[in-house]
């Protein structure tokens, strides 16, 4: 997923005419050489390309370029005049959050570079070393979005005249453009859980009785699993970290010995067989036979009887929508509120085409105000989704269009209160930099930095 060099002098010459160099391992001469100062903070090689490689681990960025390593190097400067400052300020570093982020990087990189003894050779140092420079990277990060906050809100309390008159003063072209939104509603019907989990549950007790008289688990679960990243490794997962999985499985496996098999476990993604292969302290490599709930054609035809029906009931005005769904949905979150459904996580009853569930929006998409789709076989919001059955009514269609202060009011004030943000962070940035003490080393001379008063730091250096 996710090398020497004979004299320092010679990297140095190389660095200045192509950074890629940059990839191997240095000499500890050249890691701790320092590429910029910003008051009393200093950047370093070595933390230059410690940051590429998180890039790397956590967002598959692979980074040989000069651009690359100029955007990164006048991001962490930039970090770094907020960091000062904190510290000028005193600001206090909330730890909890710190232990709470660290803990969840060494989780990560651990499961994706597969152990501590590959995260050590990954980057070149013991994990206590590296959990260090993180925590300390972590605490750092606190100062800076504490300071980057505070002068944010520096920004005076908006009033709607301040968003009449941005709208007012802003080209229609530079407006935010609202994309398409729906407000819906639904009745929901799940299948029978219970008969198809004893049905899995049946299929797993055989398959365990046959590892136990000698069959390869990974043979069985190459031929029966349904986790199809894992069964083609003979249902393999590889060596992570517990908190990964869900609690469940993760307790299940940690109480395995090698080579017994367990009970049967149940998670949201499904029904479980599971084999430890290793464990090292909190992390496990497992194989897993996965079987989820299937549902029967006669299931469907069911539950699509009992909606078509309902829809009709609707449709004739025979019963309204809100009564209906009070009174035959069986999911909880939508039953009590006449079937009107609302984002999760925001709370808002208004969906936008990505907020949707495939299955809903192709069910909806061609559907005017007031009409109801037809059956509909999707997803609900437990775990990863289980099946559940559904007809849904279009309530209202807010269509595309370019925000209006009379109807996108809190779209708008948003924008420009991100939009003052941005320029009081800017213009604490430009005044920082050109009263502070900034050294630019000359191999970055190359750098077309996004902020003039950076290249112009940069040209004093030379």
């Amino acid at each position: 997923m996710m090398k020497t060099i004979l004299r320092i002098t010679a990297v140095v010459a190389a660095l200045t005419a192509s950074f890629s160099v940059f990839a191997q391992t240095y000499p500890k001469g050249l890691i701790d050489k320092t590429v910029a100062v910003v008051g009393n903070e200093v950047i370093t090689i070595g933390e230059l390309e410690e940051q590429l490689r998180m890039m790397r681990i956590e967002k598959g960025v692979y980074a040989s370029d000069n651009i690359m390593r100029c955007e990164l190097l006048e991001r962490l400067m930039e970090q770094n005049i907020f960091l000062m400052q904190a510290r000028i300020d005193s600001l206090s570093i909330n730890q909890d959050n710190v232990t709470s982020q660290l803990n969840s990087r060494i989780d990560q990189i651990r499961t994706s570079l597969g152990g501590d003894e590959e995260v050590e050779n990954y980057f070149g140092k013991p994990l206590y070393k590296l959990r260090q420079d993180w925590k300390r990277t972590f605490e750092n990060q606190s100062l800076i979005q504490q300071k980057q906050a505070e002068v944010a809100q520096d920004v005076p309390e908006l009033t709607p005249y301040d968003v009449k008159q941005y709208v007012e003063k802003t080209d229609s072209a530079d407006l935010p453009m609202v994309p398409i939104r729906y407000q819906l509603s639904q009745i929901c019907i799940y299948p029978d859980r219970e008969a198809a989990s004893i049905a899995v549950k049946e299929k797993l007790l055989g398959l365990r009785e046959r590892i136990i008289n000698g069959e390869k688990f990974s043979t069985l679960a190459r031929i029966y699993s349904e986790d199809p990243g894992s069964a083609r490794k003979g249902g393999e997962l590889g060596m992570a970290s517990k908190s990964i999985f869900w609690p469940a499985f993760s307790d299940a496996a940690m109480s395995l010995r090698p080579g017994v098999i367990s009970q049967i476990v149940e998670t949201p993604d499904g029904f479980h067989l599971i084999e430890i292969i290793e464990k090292k302290g909190d992390m496990f490599n497992a194989r897993h036979i996965l079987i989820k709930p299937q549902y029967t054609v006669e299931d469907q035809q069911k539950a699509f009887k009992t909606l078509d029906s309902l829809r009709t009931e609707i449709n004739n005005e025979a019963v309204s929508f809100q009564l209906a769904a009070r009174f035959y949905s069986q999911d909880p979150a939508t039953r009590t509120n006449g079937g009107q459904m609302a984002d999760p996580y925001t709370g808002s009853s208004y969906f936008q085409i990505d907020e949707l569930k495939p299955q809903d929006y192709r069910a909806i998409k061609d559907l005017k105000e007031g009409e109801i789709s037809e059956p509909v076989e999707s997803l609900d919001n437990e775990g990863r989704g289980n099946t559940v059955y559904k007809i849904i009514r279009v309530d209202k269609v807010i269509p595309a269009h370019t925000a209006t202060f009379e109807s996108d009011y809190n779209q708008l004030i948003d924008g420009v209160k991100n939009q003052k943000a941005m320029d009081a962070i800017n213009a604490f940035l430009d005044k920082k930099i050109k009263t502070s003490k900034i050294y630019i080393d000359p191999i970055f001379s190359g750098c077309e930095f996004s902020r003039a008063a950076w290249n112009e730091a940069a040209e004093k250096s030379r």
